[in-house]
C-alpha cells in the first residue's frame, strides 16, 4: 500500500495497471484500493492548494518539527 501511495505521490504519470494488481495480490479488495487513491490524491491536492497560495503551517508544526529533531 505504501509503495503504491508513494509512487501516485511523486510519479503519478507511471502508474500502471500492474500497480493496482499489486494491492490486489495483497488482499486489498477495489473499495479499498479506491480509498487509497482518493486520500493520497487528496493530501497532494490540498498541498498543492496550500502552496499555490502561500498558505503558512500553524506555529504547533514548528515545535513539532523541533521536537522531533530533538530525537
Amino acid at each position: 500500500m505504501l509503495t503504491y501511495a508513494e509512487k501516485l505521490t511523486l510519479e503519478p504519470w507511471h502508474m500502471v495497471e500492474a500497480d493496482v494488481f499489486a494491492l490486489r495480490e495483497a488482499g486489498f479488495p477495489d473499495a479499498d484500493i479506491l480509498d487509497i487513491n482518493q486520500i493520497t490524491g487528496y493530501y497532494a491536492y490540498v498541498n498543492r492548494l496550500a502552496d499555490g497560495l502561500g498558505v503558512e503551517l500553524e506555529d504547533f508544526w514548528q515545535a513539532a518539527e523541533e521536537f522531533a529533531s530533538e530525537d
